[in-house]
């Protein structure tokens, strides 16, 4: 099957090759343009134009996909089907309906749950047990399109954003190839979505990493591992930011308000929340390398009373 591939990120990249793996012909991968990364603002690739490359296979980067030319552009590139991954531009129904098999999207929840730019961060910081992914048929909506297949995924209480991702992103790999051959050989089942059941997952941003240490210890640790990788959750310690990479919940409270810390051991420190304590396993302080709450203690004297959140 002759395809155009639209993604961005490495979650794209992943379904990019499954679906160069499994023999169908990629005419052109469609990616967000380059951007500066880092310190030193070097410009890098998206990942799916590093794997498009990889396969020798041609790229285009519009900065706006609507725009007639780039629409013209598109159409110069004949394909059976158009897939889309987190690509992360809006597509006018012109792209919807170019290709005869149309435009279908890998969608990494279990729809109609969790429309939106962050659905695997969200599914673990709402406490989700399950997740999954979903293959639909794009309509001009946001994820509103009908469902063809779904596949499962179990969220585990050590799942962070980052291990979510690749378990995703091996199922969506799979899934793909599926609904490819199943829409080529004509058994294709479109399902509607219930609009009652959905939910907006929205854009993460670095403030929402800032821990409140108000919120339930448990709210508290799914925070932390949702936004892991990124942005991730942070807080003030002595007035440099301490960003928190794993925590574990207490199930009792002390005398502490919250932000306090009412525990030292020789491998965690507690801090009082909400509602139980949160004892901290693996931090970054500013400035520093990341490591296990064991390591910094033992350069890092730190005393019951002492409160986080403070700049």
């Amino acid at each position: 099957m002759k395809v155009i591939f639209m993604g961005t990120p490495d979650f794209a990249a992943g379904i990019l090759e499954s679906i160069v793996k499994a023999g169908h012909e990629v005419v052109l991968a469609v990616t967000q343009c380059d951007k500066p990364k880092g310190r030193g603002k070097e410009i890098q690739f998206p990942p799916v134009k590093t794997k498009a490359l990889e396969y020798q296979i041609p790229v285009y980067q519009p900065e706006k996909i609507k725009r007639e030319e780039c629409i013209a552009e598109l159409k110069s590139y004949p394909a059976d089907i158009i897939i889309v991954a987190a690509y992360g531009q809006i597509l006018p129904e012109s792209i919807l309906a170019m290709a005869p098999l149309g435009c279908v999207n890998v969608h990494a929840s279990l729809l109609p749950k969790y429309r939106g730019a962050a659905p695997i961060q969200w599914s673990i910081i709402d406490g989700e047990k399950k997740t999954g992914v979903t293959t639909m048929m794009m309509d001009i909506g946001l994820d509103t399109g009908d469902m063809i297949d779904k596949a499962e995924v179990e969220i585990t209480s050590e799942d962070t954003g980052g291990t979510l991702h690749d378990k995703l992103m091996e199922a969506g790999a799979k899934l793909i190839l599926e609904t490819m051959d199943k829409l080529q050989n004509g058994t294709a089942v479109l399902t509607k979505q219930r609009d009652e059941d959905s939910c907006y997952a929205k854009m993460l941003s670095k403030e929402m990493g800032q821990i409140d240490f108000s919120m339930e210890a448990v709210q508290i640790e799914r925070l932390i591992r949702g936004l892991n990788p990124w942005p991730s959750a942070y807080t003030k310690f002595r007035g440099k930011t301490l960003k928190v990479w794993k925590a574990k919940v207490l199930e009792k409270d002390s005398t502490g308000v919250p932000g306090e810390i009412v525990e030292c051991g020789k491998d965690y420190f507690a801090v009082q929340t909400g509602k139980n304590l949160l004892a901290i396993a693996e931090l970054q302080l500013e400035g520093k390398k990341r490591m296990e709450t064991k390591a910094f203690l033992a350069g890092v004297k730190i005393e019951t009373g002492e409160k986080l959140g403070i700049s």
